[in-house]
């Protein structure tokens, strides 16, 4: 357990609230800790002092202290045991099923809630709030409220069941119970998404639908603030480096495959368009580097690709404000989500390529938001000409970039405000 300092006399005087949330500083996979951060972050601006119950650091397999200096110096932050079924648990890489359902951090659950209800009985908090994923955390935020009676907010950074996840048929049936508990119990059940949100309400009876309500992801100012300025264009005056594209964070070979954009760069440098001189892309922490980088050598693109490897937030952050342009991948399996990233494309008001299921939240969000250059993912014969066009607009500075109004409705700090007003709604 962990508290950083005590709280000051001001928090003390405003209602409390117990965030639960696994993914959370200094774990450093999941862009995830970004949201409940912010939340602990700003709530006090907002007349709610914030306590958290994350997870024992031993729990993550990737870690990054550097993020511990964002928490605010009086947060109280608690953070009892969790056993990674597959590390801690497993021999070689192979663990008993029933040992990671309904994730392979179940333990968790056994030594948060005695933990959350001694920081309920000593802090008295007003509301409860939980994130998802992982699926624990809504266990423990369903517990605490059946013990205490405490209003509970569910939120859903993505929908628990979709329609391809889970695939094994126990954590699906045990995901599917705790989501339908969840909704039934909870006060409000936020999403990131509007098309998570109509998902959800095809999925439950409209007595329910109530309850639901849309809170976005975001940027955050304090961050982008402590950056110096971006670099200039490619193509104004003294600049001989190569016009840059970054992409920052995990891909898949289904729902976020570079292939087909692979082979499109491997079509423009055949016809003369493109070469290493010209052009770099760069894959920030795609996850299997070695699998990434085999895959640029087999589409014969491993020099106009950098497959990189994690880096602390604050250098991927400035990373991206040097670029001159941004990549986001979004397939059909996530449809219904909209990667955290886009709210910090939108702030760095740098030109996004979409490679996208056109019918999905992505697609909708940058179209709403006026970027032209969208393409099917997986049609390298399309995504060619979309491309070059692309490189195009911002070698001769008529690229699009977020407008002023987009970037200030995009803020964490405006979140932060709806989810306050939300706990407010919640109190009895």
């Amino acid at each position: 357990m962990q508290k950083h300092s005590s709280p000051s006399q001001e928090g003390a005087t405003l209602p409390r609230a117990l965030l639960i949330a696994f993914h959370f500083p200094p774990q450093s996979e999941s862009s995830g800790i970004q949201r409940t951060l912010s939340f602990s972050r700003h709530l006090a601006q907002f007349g709610w002092t914030p306590m958290v119950l994350s997870a024992h650091p031993m729990a993550y397999e990737r870690k990054n202290a550097s993020q511990l200096a964002s928490l605010p110096p009086e947060l109280i932050v608690r953070r009892p045991l969790a056993l990674d079924a597959k590390r801690h648990l497993g021999w070689k890489g192979r663990y008993l099923q029933i040992t990671a359902l309904p994730d392979r951090w179940i333990s968790w659950w056994l030594f948060a809630l005695p933990c959350a209800l001694a920081m309920v009985r000593q802090h008295k908090p007003k509301v409860i709030w939980s994130t998802f994923p992982i699926s624990t955390a809504h266990l423990i935020g369903l517990s605490v409220h059946w013990l205490t009676g405490l209003p509970w907010v569910a939120d859903f950074r993505d929908p628990m069941l979709q329609s391809d996840f889970p695939s094994n048929r126990w954590q699906r049936k045990l995901f599917g119970w705790i989501e339908r508990l969840a909704i039934k119990h909870c006060t409000h059940a936020t999403f990131t998404t509007q098309g998570a949100l109509e998902s959800y309400r095809a999925r439950f009876p409209e007595a329910l639908h109530h309850k639901f309500v849309v809170i976005e992801n975001g940027y955050d100012e304090q961050t982008f603030a402590q950056e110096p300025h971006a670099c200039a264009l490619p193509g104004q005056p003294g600049q001989t480096r190569p016009l840059t594209l970054v992409h920052s964070g995990v891909l898949y070979t289904e729902g976020r495959d570079p292939s087909a954009f692979f082979q499109a760069l491997a079509m423009l440098r055949a016809r003369g368009l493109v070469d290493a001189q010209r052009l770099r892309v760069i894959l920030r922490a795609p996850g299997d580097l070695d699998y990434f980088t085999q895959l640029a050598q087999r589409c014969g693109v491993i020099d106009l690709v950098h497959i990189a490897p994690p880096v602390p937030y604050r250098q991927a952050l400035h990373e991206m404000l040097e670029a001159d342009g941004l990549l986001v991948f979004q397939g059909r399996p996530f449809n219904r989500q909209a990667p955290a990233k886009i709210y910090e494309y939108f702030r760095a008001r740098k030109p996004v390529l979409g490679l996208l299921d056109l019918e999905g939240e992505t697609a909708g969000m940058l179209r709403s938001a006026g970027f032209p250059d969208l393409v099917e993912m997986t049609d390298p014969e399309a995504i060619a000409p979309v491309l070059t066009r692309f490189l195009r607009a911002i070698a001769d500075g008529t690229a699009h970039v977020a407008s002023e109004a987009l970037v200030a409705a995009s803020s964490r700090t405006h979140r932060t405000r709806q989810l306050a007003e939300l706990f407010s709604q919640s109190l009895p």
